[in-house]
């Protein structure tokens, strides 16, 4: 097996080395890692944070990566609102969405977490309440956390990714990278 870094990516970088496009400089993996020949195994969208695997070995990558394989993946999310027992058992059973069902999914309503604060902070609403939940899933298809509670009723605030299979955030900081054999 080759190298694996795991990586807590702060919101508003790119799960990518370089930033094609974007008229004004985004920030990228290049700004935090600067190890040769690795890359990221999936995605974690720019609006997101947390956990974001790397990694030299190509077939790794792939199982990572690929639907095909169910790596589990565990998100804390903040939700708007309060989702009662037939949303979160929607969210169990699998959602439609506009590119088909998803796999069913584990939820379970959460404490709020003990989190770094987040640049910018999400918006506060008092006349709006918010509610926490983990979620697993076993697929990864683009933006599907955030599609499947809004297809629920209740639009994620916050996603920060705990788990990939079998590795762990833990206690890394934002913005920092640890390599794991």
């Amino acid at each position: 097996m080759g190298r694996i870094i795991l990586f807590n990516k702060p919101y508003g970088v790119l799960s990518q080395f370089t930033d094609r496009g974007a008229p004004e400089a985004r920030a990228t993996l290049s700004d935090y890692i600067d190890v040769p020949h690795v890359y990221p195994a999936g995605r974690l969208d720019r609006d997101s944070e947390g956990l974001l695997i790397l990694t030299d070995d190509g077939a790794l990558q792939a199982r990572i990566a690929s639907p095909r394989h169910k790596t589990p993946k565990t998100y804390l999310v903040q939700v708007e609102g309060e989702p009662d027992a037939a949303s979160l058992d929607r969210l169990r059973s699998g959602v439609v969405l506009n590119d088909g069902p998803t796999r069913p999914a584990l939820v379970e309503p959460v404490e709020p977490p003990q989190l770094w604060p987040r640049d910018p902070p999400v918006r506060f609403r008092k006349s709006v309440s918010d509610r926490w939940v983990e979620i697993t899933i076993t697929e990864g298809r683009n933006r599907q956390v955030r599609r499947m509670t809004a297809a629920v009723g209740h639009p994620t605030l916050r996603l920060v990714r705990l788990r990939v299979g079998a590795w762990k955030l833990g206690d890394l900081a934002p913005g920092t990278w640890r390599e794991v054999k």
